[in-house]
């Protein structure tokens, strides 16, 4: 089955769709993704390490995990969906943290332009990663993964997860992280408008 992502203007609204598996390239259209941070049992955030084969950052040590809602599919339903995907775990209490975020950066000739949600929840129990997804998965303090990325002692992480940390650092732990207003999201995410 085609997995489809919503390609935007430059404002966020959605002009169309593309095939997830041909629309990272050198030229990548920006698109509509999301970005979640899980906090274990223990206040702990999971870390994962992208898979060595992706085609986008292999390799690379990330947020708990990424996606791109479908069509039509709200944010907080995809985020589930993918947590259940990539990480085999059931994702709770969904919070929108960083409504307007979004990048661009670029690996090996392969471009991700996103505009990228980012969200905290909650998992409890043992991650059971999807190994097309995940190498490894690393449950750290806030204060690990914040002062990893501020310093750059962390093992690469991406560009994204740096960028994202920057930008929460200020609030200091994610039980902390306030919940960001839905109407600065991009309109295509949007869905009630």
């Amino acid at each position: 089955m085609t997995e489809l992502v919503v390609l935007l203007d430059p404002d966020g609204a959605a002009i169309g769709t593309a095939d997830k598996a041909q629309v990272h390239h050198a030229a990548t259209p920006l698109h509509l993704a999301f970005s979640c941070y899980l906090v274990d049992d223990d206040g702990r955030l999971l870390m994962t390490r992208r898979a060595a084969h992706k085609r986008t950052f292999p390799g690379v040590w990330t947020n708990s995990f990424c996606g791109h809602p479908g069509p039509g599919e709200p944010l907080d339903e995809a985020v589930r969906r993918r947590g259940r995907q990539e990480l085999g775990l059931d994702v709770g209490s969904v919070r929108l943290v960083l409504p307007g975020f979004r990048y661009r950066a670029e690996q090996g000739g392969v471009v991700e332009h996103e505009m990228c949600p980012v969200f905290v929840a909650t998992a409890t129990g043992d991650p059971a990663p999807d190994p097309a997804e995940v190498d490894d998965v690393r449950a750290v303090p806030w204060a690990t993964l914040h002062d990893g990325a501020r310093e750059g002692s962390w093992p690469e992480l991406s560009p994204w997860c740096v960028e994202q940390v920057a930008q929460l650092a200020v609030h200091g732990d994610p039980a902390r992280w306030p919940t960001g207003d839905p109407a600065a999201l991009p309109p295509a995410a949007r869905l009630s408008d």
